[in-house]
């Protein structure tokens, strides 16, 4: 079994920056991309943690990312921003537009952020949770690479097609939840692979369209939406919206970058910001404590809900370090 070893969150940043600096990425760019993997690894969402800096240094490696790439802003419109990732990585474009974006929806109510040409690896609810945190409603979406079949299909056609959102709540955490519109996103498949473990049965299929519970001939074949037809549906929206309603590519257009350096990895992103100040005027703080009573609603029946576990995680890891798989350490260590 593989042990685990103990790193301090500062600890944790050096490495995630010296892997990254090593590999060509630019301070601005490591950075960006530290704050979100040292987040997630912090909240103990494992596969978009420190595992996360292996895939982007093998795509920077084959040529796949512009790891010195300057974003591009633009002032689209009142309510709109856009970003330019100029196929870098979408943290550091995301990190560029968000003064913008939040400005603008203090100003216009609504505002979205649409980032194009970026090449995406990142959690999503870290960054609607930081909007939340500015006391915004955030709402955000991706599309990815052709992982997924669409119900009732055999092949991959859609991505996993991420949507996080997130409420902010007065006195205490935002509620945040973020999701892929597969079952299970394709890291944790990944994770599996990686420590030999099978796959519950209904995650995926195998490369003929048959079910499998291996998680090498689910990499080759294609993972299965959630709830089927509704799993299908919301992964098509997103692809729209994050596709072709901000000027970018469909997952199925998309490929991830392959040891000749041949792929297309790069996508769009949808940011969405709600300000509920403008919205709601003298009546916010009245609006805002209603909306407590859904939360305090679930709590009383025993639910849970969905950021709770995340900020267990959190207090754990303030006080005691995060713990990754050692031979994932040593994996790191080679990078640099």
């Amino acid at each position: 079994m593989d042990k685990n070893v103990t790193l301090s969150l500062e600890e944790a940043d050096l490495l995630s920056n010296d892997v990254l600096t090593s590999n060509g990425f630019s301070q601005e760019h490591a950075a960006a991309i530290t704050r979100s993997v040292l987040t997630a690894q912090r909240d103990e969402c494992h596969s978009h943690g420190l595992y996360r800096l292996i895939g982007c240094v093998q795509t920077a490696r084959r040529g796949g990312v512009d790891p010195r790439a300057i974003p591009k802003v633009s002032d689209d419109a009142p309510g709109i921003v856009r970003v330019d990732a100029q196929r870098g990585c979408s943290l550091l474009s995301f990190e560029k537009g968000k003064p913008h974006l939040i400005e603008k929806a203090k100003h216009c109510g609504l505002a979205a952020l649409a980032i194009n040409n970026s090449f995406h690896f990142s959690a999503l609810w870290s960054e609607v949770e930081s909007l939340s945190e500015e006391g915004l409603v955030a709402l955000a979406m991706t599309p990815s690479h052709a992982y997924v079949a669409p119900a009732g299909g055999t092949s991959p056609l859609f991505g996993t097609n991420p949507v996080a959102f997130s409420w902010p709540r007065p006195g205490g955490v935002p509620y945040t939840f973020d999701f892929a519109t597969s079952v299970v996103a394709r890291g944790e498949i990944e994770l599996h692979k990686r420590a030999g473990k099978t796959l519950p049965e209904g995650w995926a299929i195998d490369r003929n369209g048959d079910p499998t519970i291996d998680a090498e001939a689910a990499l080759s074949g294609a993972l299965l939406t959630f709830g089927g037809y509704k799993g299908s549906a919301l992964s098509t929206m997103i692809e729209l919206l994050a596709g072709p309603l901000i000027g970018d590519l469909l997952g199925h257009e998309t490929r991830a970058v392959d040891e000749n350096g041949e792929g297309k990895p790069f996508h769009g992103e949808l940011v969405l910001a709600f300000s509920p100040e403008v919205f709601l005027g003298k009546e916010t703080e009245k609006h805002m404590h209603h909306a407590e009573s859904l939360f305090e609603g679930v709590l009383s029946q025993g639910a849970r809900l969905p950021s709770q576990r995340r900020h267990a995680a959190r207090a754990r890891s303030l006080a005691d370090g995060i713990k990754i798989p050692e031979s994932l350490y040593k994996e790191l260590k080679l990078l640099i």
